[in-house]
Protein backbone atom coordinates (compact mmCIF):
# COMPACT_ATOMS: atom_id res chain seq x y z
CA UNK A 1 0.00 0.00 0.00
CA UNK A 2 1.35 3.27 -0.92
CA UNK A 3 1.35 6.32 1.14
CA UNK A 4 -1.67 8.64 0.98
CA UNK A 5 -0.47 11.80 -1.11
CA UNK A 6 -1.83 15.36 0.14
CA UNK A 7 -4.22 16.55 -1.82
CA UNK A 8 -2.86 20.54 -2.99
CA UNK A 9 -5.53 23.06 -2.51
CA UNK A 10 -7.22 24.84 -5.42
CA UNK A 11 -5.34 27.94 -4.97
CA UNK A 12 -6.63 31.24 -6.69
CA UNK A 13 -4.21 34.96 -6.30
CA UNK A 14 -6.10 37.85 -7.56
CA UNK A 15 -4.67 41.00 -7.74
CA UNK A 16 -6.93 44.46 -8.64
CA UNK A 17 -5.13 47.03 -9.72
CA UNK A 18 -5.61 49.82 -12.41
CA UNK A 19 -3.63 50.77 -15.43
CA UNK A 20 -3.24 54.13 -15.27
CA UNK A 21 -1.77 53.18 -11.79
CA UNK A 22 2.51 53.55 -11.52
CA UNK A 23 3.06 51.38 -8.54
CA UNK A 24 0.66 48.27 -10.23
CA UNK A 25 2.62 48.60 -13.56
CA UNK A 26 5.23 47.90 -12.08
CA UNK A 27 4.17 45.33 -9.84
CA UNK A 28 2.57 43.16 -12.71
CA UNK A 29 6.19 41.60 -13.52
CA UNK A 30 6.84 40.70 -9.88
CA UNK A 31 3.23 39.36 -9.63
CA UNK A 32 4.07 37.31 -12.58
CA UNK A 33 7.46 36.14 -10.69
CA UNK A 34 4.96 34.76 -8.15
CA UNK A 35 2.65 33.11 -10.59
CA UNK A 36 5.94 30.82 -11.76
CA UNK A 37 6.90 30.23 -8.38
CA UNK A 38 3.73 29.19 -7.24
CA UNK A 39 2.70 27.06 -10.77
CA UNK A 40 0.49 25.02 -9.05
CA UNK A 41 -2.23 27.75 -8.10
CA UNK A 42 -4.20 30.59 -10.76
CA UNK A 43 -3.18 33.78 -11.07
CA UNK A 44 -5.43 36.58 -12.21
CA UNK A 45 -4.84 40.43 -13.05
CA UNK A 46 -7.83 42.32 -12.56
CA UNK A 47 -7.97 45.82 -13.93
CA UNK A 48 -10.57 47.62 -11.69
CA UNK A 49 -11.75 49.46 -14.47
CA UNK A 50 -11.62 47.72 -17.65
CA UNK A 51 -13.54 44.58 -15.66
CA UNK A 52 -15.59 46.12 -13.22
CA UNK A 53 -18.80 44.36 -13.59
CA UNK A 54 -16.10 41.37 -11.54
CA UNK A 55 -14.92 44.33 -9.12
CA UNK A 56 -18.09 45.99 -8.20
CA UNK A 57 -19.71 46.90 -5.58
CA UNK A 58 -16.41 46.25 -4.19
CA UNK A 59 -14.92 49.90 -3.99
CA UNK A 60 -10.59 49.27 -4.74
CA UNK A 61 -9.14 52.03 -3.01
CA UNK A 62 -5.74 51.37 -2.72
CA UNK A 63 -3.14 49.08 -4.98
CA UNK A 64 -2.27 46.35 -5.27
CA UNK A 65 -5.10 44.61 -3.77
CA UNK A 66 -4.74 40.98 -3.37
CA UNK A 67 -7.36 38.34 -2.99
CA UNK A 68 -6.25 34.80 -2.06
CA UNK A 69 -8.93 32.08 -2.53
CA UNK A 70 -8.43 28.58 -1.13
CA UNK A 71 -11.09 25.47 -2.18
CA UNK A 72 -12.80 28.20 -3.36
CA UNK A 73 -12.87 30.02 0.35
CA UNK A 74 -11.64 34.06 0.47
CA UNK A 75 -8.88 33.60 2.75
CA UNK A 76 -7.34 36.99 2.47
CA UNK A 77 -8.42 40.17 0.77
CA UNK A 78 -6.27 43.70 1.23
CA UNK A 79 -3.62 46.17 -0.16
CA UNK A 80 -0.31 44.51 0.14
CA UNK A 81 3.12 46.21 -0.04
CA UNK A 82 3.99 45.65 -3.85
CA UNK A 83 7.12 43.22 -3.16
CA UNK A 84 7.64 39.85 -4.49
CA UNK A 85 8.53 38.33 -1.08
CA UNK A 86 5.15 39.92 0.35
CA UNK A 87 3.54 38.23 -2.13
CA UNK A 88 5.20 34.70 -2.12
CA UNK A 89 4.93 34.81 1.88
CA UNK A 90 1.05 35.59 2.09
CA UNK A 91 0.33 32.94 -0.87
CA UNK A 92 2.68 30.32 1.26
CA UNK A 93 0.86 31.27 4.85
CA UNK A 94 -2.53 30.65 2.83
CA UNK A 95 -1.42 27.56 1.35
CA UNK A 96 -0.20 25.89 4.39
CA UNK A 97 -2.73 27.04 7.13
CA UNK A 98 -5.38 24.45 5.49
CA UNK A 99 -7.85 25.29 8.58
CA UNK A 100 -7.69 29.11 8.53
CA UNK A 101 -11.02 30.78 8.48
CA UNK A 102 -12.13 32.24 5.30
CA UNK A 103 -13.89 35.73 5.34
CA UNK A 104 -17.32 36.34 5.90
CA UNK A 105 -17.69 39.42 4.39
CA UNK A 106 -20.70 38.91 1.84
CA UNK A 107 -18.83 41.41 -0.76
CA UNK A 108 -15.91 39.74 -0.84
CA UNK A 109 -16.84 35.93 -0.37
CA UNK A 110 -19.50 37.16 -3.78
CA UNK A 111 -16.18 38.50 -5.50
CA UNK A 112 -14.22 35.66 -5.06
CA UNK A 113 -16.69 33.41 -6.53
CA UNK A 114 -16.85 35.54 -9.70
CA UNK A 115 -12.80 35.85 -9.90
CA UNK A 116 -13.18 32.22 -9.60
CA UNK A 117 -15.50 32.07 -12.57
CA UNK A 118 -13.20 34.30 -14.64
CA UNK A 119 -10.81 32.61 -14.22
CA UNK A 120 -11.98 29.46 -15.06
CA UNK A 121 -13.31 30.63 -18.44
Amino acid sequence: MSPTMPVKPDVLVACLCADWCGACREYKSRFEQAQAAFSSARFLWVDIEDQADWVDPIEVENFPSILVTVDGEPRFFGTVLPHLETLERLIKAQIDAPTAPALRDPQVRALAQRLLAAAEA
